[in-house]
């Protein structure tokens, strides 16, 4: 994946902004978009940091965000974030992991973490994934009944149930793959991955006090192709573990099925083998910069 598909997103207010926080002029910026190193390298300047965010102040996150804030597209707001998590963990040690509802315990994976982040396409894709979810999807579609009567409208299976699907709710999402053409299923598959790591990593308080009931986890699991040998254990999972779990088999349903692969799928493929790291690096940005203050009301929360 292209460094330079940052440019794919940037606005011209997104580029103003940049440049006017480094002290640049306008027309600075016009040869921007051909040059993936000064955009990352803007992305990382503590200078955008604080126009987009507003001053650091301390441990537990930044202050109000900078007036330069709605002037920000989401894509660049994430995109810095995403940067600026790459400049904490090389000051610290130890993040915190939550253990249980609102607890937390130190785990010594910083440098995991640091070495995730040292790739400059998992860096795009997670501004990618965080962006892509100021917008949720959802909509209806049309499942055969099982006990319709034949001819009934729906085929020879009998009558149409409506079902409802959102990008926000994986147990619906899943129910796409039952239904969509063989040609859809990749898309579908990588989506649902896509929305574990968002709610693992995004909001794994609200994930932990809603978790799936055991039919749903059941329907999950079914949708995920998970051997029925290994599904046992898998139903009694703390939800951030089955979401971890879930995740990455999903990604990995992408890749298997996708026609052709991509260099964007190859990046699919890395985030599948180090899921708990993505998800680890979202649950700092979360915490310190993304619930609560910054971007905060771009990103829908499950449930509303």
């Amino acid at each position: 994946m292209e460094v330079s598909a940052y440019a794919d997103y940037l606005t011209q207010a997104d580029l103003r902004l940049l440049a006017r926080a480094v002290g640049l002029s306008d027309d600075s910026m016009s040869g921007l978009a051909d040059d993936a190193a000064a955009i990352e390298a803007l992305l990382a300047d503590s200078r955008v940091f604080e126009a987009v965010f507003g001053p650091p102040s301390g441990p537990s996150g930044p202050s109000a965000p900078g007036d330069a804030l709605v002037f920000a597209s989401p894509f660049l707001a994430f995109g810095v974030a995403v940067h600026r998590a790459v400049a904490d963990l090389a000051a610290m040690d130890y993040l915190p992991e939550r253990s249980g509802l609102r607890q937390r315990v130190p785990v010594f994976d910083t440098p995991e973490l640091r070495d995730f982040l040292g790739s400059a396409a998992r860096r795009l894709f997670l501004a990618e994934l965080l962006a892509s979810f100021t917008r949720v999807a959802s909509g209806r579609y049309r499942v055969p009944s099982r006990g319709g009567r034949p001819g009934a409208g729906a085929g020879p299976g009998g009558r149409a149930r409506t079902r409802r699907f959102s990008e926000l709710d994986p147990v619906k999402l899943a129910g796409l793959i039952e239904v969509a053409p063989e040609e859809s299923r990749p898309g579908i598959y990588r989506r649902l991955g896509d929305v574990s790591l968002f709610l693992a990593g995004v909001f794994p308080d609200y994930s932990a006090m809603h978790a799936f009931g055991p039919v749903d986890v059941s329907r999950l699991l079914r949708s995920a192709r998970v051997p029925v040998g290994e599904r046992e254990g898998l139903a009694v999972a703390p939800a951030l573990d089955l979401l971890e779990y879930l995740g990455a088999r999903w990604y990995r349903a992408a890749l298997a099925t996708a026609p052709v692969r991509t260099a964007r799928l190859d990046v699919v493929a890395e985030v599948a083998e180090r899921f708990r790291q993505a998800r680890r690096v979202l649950n700092h940005l979360a915490d310190r910069y993304l619930v609560g203050s910054g971007p905060a009301g771009w990103l829908p929360r499950p449930g509303t």
